[in-house]
């Protein structure tokens, strides 16, 4: 399943060089990562028991206040035992690419704080998303 946002360019997420700044990439990539898990766990899990392990951003291109808005898109690649890899990007309105990304989300325990495995209900509603890809 792939997740989509449209997200304004705001003034604020552009650095002295005039254009968007690169942890502002990360940014437009967790609202979109925040709802395709959101989505995905609603009546089965809490979305706020994940959190993030690792994020990899491979700039293609700058983003300017020009360019308005940016479609970002967030989707399943792999479910392991405890945690998600997600495959992301950060394109333009006309479809060019300005980022790819891949995260690992993990899910927690809150009392402990520890990794814990994948619920049986979390990997069911996971891997109906991953088929709906």
């Amino acid at each position: 399943m792939a997740h989509e946002k449209t997200i304004e360019i705001r003034w604020r997420d552009l650095d002295a060089y005039n254009h968007v700044n690169n942890a502002v990439y990360a940014t437009y990539l967790e609202e979109c990562r925040d709802e395709l898990l959101t989505g995905v766990l609603e009546g089965v899990g809490d979305p706020w028991d994940w959190v993030l392990a690792r994020v990899a951003i491979d700039y293609r291109r700058e983003l300017t206040q020009e360019d308005d808005v940016v479609v970002v898109s967030c989707g399943l690649a792999r479910i392991g035992a405890s945690s998600v890899t997600l495959r992301e990007q950060i394109s333009t309105r006309d479809g060019v690419v300005r980022a790819d990304a891949e995260a690992v989300v993990v899910a927690r325990d809150r009392t402990t704080g520890q990794s814990r495995p994948i619920t049986d209900a979390e990997r069911a509603a996971l891997d109906r998303a991953a088929g709906a890809a």
